[in-house]
């Protein structure tokens, strides 16, 4: 199964910049570079704080810490959701992964 790199969230509040209005983003899962200055238990936790560092990291089109801070709370907690999913191993999302094949040792008697 190919892993999703990427999730379209659609604003039940659209952001408005200017004339500028955004009614969907596009959250990328994160390289770990991107996660610097964050602890992943605060992400895992949906921590707000922690959002704001790391959204304007992973979103198209980019959001500011500005529009982060005027999220409807349905809406950042979408984008929590899928960051939060995005930083699940395989195994916990109930994704199979391969492994390698181990012959069974031999039992003592």
């Amino acid at each position: 199964m190919n892993e999703q790199t990427t999730v379209i969230i659609p604003l039940d509040t659209p952001i408005t910049r200017g004339e500028q209005t955004i009614a969907t983003i596009t959250v990328r899962k994160p390289a770990a570079g991107e996660l610097r200055g964050c602890s992943l238990m605060d992400l895992m936790r949906m921590d707000v704080t922690a959002l704001h560092v790391v959204l304007p990291r992973i979103t198209t089109p980019t959001l500011t810490t500005q529009d982060v801070s005027k999220l409807d709370p349905a809406d950042m907690t979408q984008l929590a959701t899928a960051v939060s999913n995005f930083l699940l191993p395989k195994a916990a999302k109930g994704e199979e992964y391969q492994t390698e094949s181990k012959t069974p040792s031999p039992t003592l008697q």
